[in-house]
């Protein structure tokens, strides 16, 4: 009978202790902070759908990290927050990094993942154009953004491409800042605008303008969108910058994965102004013109081809060289 008591108690003894290390261990982990990243976007765009959904679906927090996200409107912009410390990982085009490095600054800035691999924005019209023709933009005013940043000059590429010159065959009116773009078409300004979604077609909803033709879909191929940081940065939190590239690429995996309604119920909450139905058609256009990376890896063939791009639009004398500004070491860790 003592034997069976015993052996009783022994049980007793290592379920209760088995129940104190469970919850010791659990608190242990909610009291583990997040480690906070303050990342500046350049705008709010459906364009970055798979930001959102990292962020959305808790990839950010399984990597125990916590996003601040402001909005810098304009490139140039969100690239003085990286410079002055004011947030940690900047998302804007990677030119920015390219102007930064070749400014000869000690602790430029480095491109650690490619977001979007084509331009985002769509040529909206103050009237409706059945069978648009890029020379119609002959002898007319286009709003086109910020001189210097990738939507200009991909415009620009797409001009020539289409054989006009963009200083002599048409007006591009580059006095009109990014966030007060549409604003300045809808009260009359210019004959045509480049606009992002869903502010795009949220002016056609509103019979302000047309969607006559995606940008993206005209120039074909360049890496748009990217995040980077500087390089005193990366160094001194390499673990930490390695879970922020494995979110974003669960971010891109996603997205390719889910439906335009899934991904547009996803990301609703950063789009309180937009209907679910509307932001689901947006992401079906993006879709429908391949414009997410695959993956986090900036190639060295796309770089080259984004400085092309920047020579021609005579914006760029000095090419930097790739493996300055392009730190694919995350990227390629974390896809494998």
């Amino acid at each position: 009978m003592k034997k069976y008591i015993t052996i009783i108690i022994v049980l007793v003894v290592i379920i209760v202790a088995g129940i104190f290390t469970f919850l010791y261990v659990n608190d242990d982990k909610s009291d583990e902070k997040l480690t906070k990243i303050r990342v500046n976007e350049v705008t709010r765009s459906v364009f970055y759908a798979p930001q959102y959904v990292a962020i959305s679906q808790g990839f950010f927090e399984k990597q125990n990290i916590e996003i601040e996200l402001t909005t810098g409107q304009g490139a140039d912009k969100t690239m003085t927050a990286v410079l002055a410390d004011q947030c940690d990982i900047g998302f804007a085009g990677p030119e920015a990094s390219i102007y930064v490095y070749n400014e000869g600054k000690e602790d430029y800035t480095q491109v650690i993942a490619q977001m979007t691999k084509k331009d985002g924005s769509f040529l909206v019209s103050r009237k409706d154009e059945e069978n648009f023709d890029w020379k119609n933009l002959k002898g007319t005013t286009v709003i086109p953004g910020r001189k210097g940043g990738v939507p200009y000059m991909t415009l620009e590429y797409v001009l020539k491409k289409n054989g006009l010159n963009p200083s002599t065959d048409l007006i591009l009116d580059d006095s009109i800042k990014f966030d007060l773009m549409a604003g300045a078409f809808t009260g009359g300004n210019a004959d045509y605008v480049t606009l992002f979604e869903p502010t795009a077609s949220m002016t056609e909803n509103a019979g302000k303008g047309y969607i006559v033709a995606s940008v993206g879909e005209a120039s074909g191929e360049i890496p748009y969108t990217a995040y980077f940081a500087k390089k005193s940065y990366i160094e001194n939190n390499s673990d930490l910058v390695k879970r922020f590239v494995t979110a974003i690429y669960e971010g891109q995996v996603w997205v390719k994965e889910h439906t335009s309604r899934e991904i547009a119920e996803a990301i609703i909450s950063f789009f309180p102004d937009t209907d679910l139905s509307l932001l689901e058609s947006v992401i079906e256009r993006y879709k429908g013109i391949d414009v997410w990376n695959d993956t986090p890896v900036l190639k060295e063939e796309a770089f080259e081809l984004l400085q092309t791009v920047m020579e021609e639009a005579g914006e760029l004398e000095t090419r930097a060289p790739y493996e300055k500004v392009v730190n694919n070491s995350f990227a390629y860790e974390v896809i494998k």
